[in-house]
């Protein structure tokens, strides 16, 4: 499995990822508005579950690595996880690459994938109050605030409301 668009090309995480798997998941500057620090066992067991050959009908999440072309540098990781009816979309970049439109062309990338190989149609992504890029990205590829959850998710001992995103893609002109 191979996605590509004009700057990056993306393919299931491998073993050899691990690194960059686990500064992902450690990074105060990635992970401050998703998720506390998970300990490095939680981040083996998660990067573990994400190594598996995908297929639509697993019932895991699809995990891609992110590769500037031009570089040959990782810069992340993207994916989604399917339940048959919908796709959950998430993305983490290196602070290195933040601002330079790799989340953006990489979840369009993969969105526009997963409707031609798969026909996914809906998806949606789940955004931490306060995560304005986040928000940014997701208004950028099209997707529309369509609940607030107030209180709903705890980082750092502070609740913050979740704000979930939509796209179905079938309403679209």
């Amino acid at each position: 499995m191979q996605i590509t668009t004009p700057r990056l090309s993306m393919r299931q995480i491998m073993a050899q990822d691990w690194p960059l798997f686990l500064r992902l998941h450690t990074e105060s500057r990635v992970i401050e508005k998703c998720f506390d620090q998970p300990s490095d066992d939680d981040i083996r067991a998660k990067f573990e579950s994400r190594l598996p050959h995908w297929s639509v009908t697993s019932g895991a999440w699809l995990c891609l690595l992110i590769t500037d072309v031009e570089t040959n540098t990782a810069v992340g990781i993207t994916g989604f996880d399917y339940d048959g009816r919908s796709a959950e979309v998430g993305c983490l970049l290196l602070p290195e690459y933040f601002g330079l439109g790799y989340a953006t062309e990489s979840l369009l990338g993969l969105i526009a994938w997963a409707m031609r190989v798969h026909l996914i149609s809906v998806f949606q992504g789940i955004v931490t109050e306060g995560n304005s890029a986040s928000e940014k990205v997701l208004a950028k590829c099209g997707f529309k605030l369509n609940e607030v959850i107030p209180q709903a998710y705890n980082i750092g001992g502070i609740l913050y409301a979740d704000r979930i995103y939509k796209l179905n893609t079938n309403s679209q002109a």
